[in-house]
């Protein structure tokens, strides 16, 4: 992938999720459904699974559910450094998440 894909796709995530956050009023919980439907139904990043357990990882890690399930879901597309390929050949495994 090369620098200018990395940079597209990585402000393509971030505009996702800062479209999100204003439309919601009622904290991290209300973003759910939102983020679902964008994440998961329009994007097609994450399948339903993945979901549940970006979900379950979210409110269980110390902060907001909607800041986690958003870095998360970040990572799991782009990886840190924007490595697509390396996290889209990974299955829906909840260990993936904690992997360096």
């Amino acid at each position: 992938m090369s620098i200018g894909n990395k940079v597209r796709q990585s402000l393509d995530i971030f505009w996702t999720f800062f479209k999100i956050g204003p439309s919601t009023f009622g904290g991290g919980y209300a973003m759910i459904p939102v983020i679902e439907r964008e994440v998961v139904g329009k994007r097609q990043w994450i399948g339903d699974g993945e979901m549940a357990d970006v979900l379950s990882i979210a409110g269980s890690a110390p902060g907001g559910i909607g800041v986690n399930a958003s870095a998360f879901i970040g990572y799991r597309i782009a990886g840190i450094g924007g490595r697509r390929d390396r996290a889209r050949n990974h299955h829906a495994d909840v260990s993936y998440y904690f992997r360096a």
